[in-house]
């Protein structure tokens, strides 16, 4: 039980020293996130696209 505790304490005190990022900094890192994803979701879509219509045409 003691090690338990001295865990959950171990974890505290390390939690204090984290650089948290401020909230420009998250904004702006989910900003790029978002783009991002969307970008890949618009491109693997038209991939997509471009390949059915092939295969419709093959077959």
């Amino acid at each position: 039980m003691k090690k338990l505790f001295k865990y959950f304490k171990d974890c505290a005190n390390e939690m204090k020293r984290v650089a948290w990022p401020n909230k420009a900094t998250i904004i702006s890192s989910t900003k790029i996130v978002l783009v991002t994803t969307v970008i890949f979701a618009v491109l693997l879509g038209l991939v997509d696209f471009i390949l059915m219509k092939a295969i419709y045409l093959l077959f």
